[in-house]
């Protein structure tokens, strides 16, 4: 405890003072602000829309939302035709939100604590590419810059976000070939290693360019915007005969997966893509088995 001489010089104990916690969010709106900071730009557009059809349906504060409002919405989301993917993603974000504001003591209650997500088909299986669509993506694209896209995608697992901001100050030579580094999902910073393949193919895009400049140059000479990678890839896709929607992430799966196929030891696959758990590698193992045990059963029945 505390003390201050009084006018006779005595120390005089000081009363013990209340600790004081500042207010961490002063509206809904502020505490939304405050949860979406520091995501990537394509989960704050994703959640910002998924809480603007939250609290159009609900119209009510934070603070007066119930467990059956919630369970309402979410059943709304179902009858509304949302594809499962996309009702999973939107209670998730909700359920993050209050969870956010709880440990701010900006909501008494985490109301959301005890709502159960909808169950959700795991579709990864059906986003691997083959190796074969894969080299007739890149063998068939004609144009240099979008051929190195293709390549680096695909060669270093990267997220279309990640290949988007490369300045050719993230890549380094190393002996013939060299390295490219991201600042990834989670602000974490990896370094992978490219086959020298590709990184020729790459180094030729650079010419006289400087360290800042971008990689990957739109025609204004800034940053591809990811939209126009998403164009690109597709565009691949199709020309290769490909009829599924393809995506960016998918040249990602299939790094995955390919990799796993040929032997790859998959704490090195998690190095590589980023991954902050084995598990989330692992998946891939079960999305394409190289072995089952129906292949030990009596099939000639």
């Amino acid at each position: 405890m505390h003390s201050t001489p009084n006018t006779t010089g005595e120390l005089v104990p000081l009363a013990p003072t209340a600790l004081v916690v500042p207010q961490q969010a002063e509206s809904d709106q502020h505490l939304i602000e405050l949860w979406l900071h520091g995501r990537s730009r394509h989960t704050q557009r994703a959640y910002r829309a998924d809480t603007e059809r939250f609290f159009e349906a609900v119209a009510k504060p934070l603070h007066r939302i119930t467990l059956g409002d919630l369970q309402a919405f979410g059943g709304q989301l179902v009858e509304s035709g949302l594809e499962p993917s996309s009702v999973h993603r939107s209670m998730s974000a909700v359920k993050s939100l209050f969870a956010f504001g709880h440990r701010l003591g900006y909501l008494p209650f985490d109301v959301a604590r005890p709502l159960r997500l909808p169950a959700l088909r795991d579709g990864l299986a059906d986003r691997i590419l083959e190796e074969t669509d894969v080299v007739k993506m890149i063998a068939l694209e004609q144009m240099p810059r979008n051929r190195a896209i293709l390549l680096t995608l695909y060669a270093g697992g990267f997220r279309v976000a990640e290949l988007c901001s490369l300045k050719w100050r993230d890549l380094q030579s190393r002996d013939a070939a060299g390295q490219i580094t991201v600042f990834g999902k989670g602000g974490k910073t990896r370094t992978v290693l490219m086959p020298q393949s590709v990184w020729n193919v790459v180094q030729l895009l650079r010419k006289d360019a400087k360290d800042e400049a971008p990689v990957f140059r739109s025609r204004k000479g800034g940053h591809l915007d990811e939209s126009q990678v998403w164009r690109i890839v597709r565009k691949a896709a199709k020309r290769a005969g490909i009829e599924k929607e393809v995506s960016c992430h998918w040249l990602r799966h299939a790094h995955a997966s390919h990799a796993l196929d040929r032997g790859a030891p998959i704490h090195l696959v998690q190095a590589t893509l980023g991954h902050s758990s084995v598990a989330t590698t692992g998946r891939y193992l079960h999305a394409r088995p190289t072995e089952s045990s129906s292949s030990y059963l009596l099939t000639d029945i």
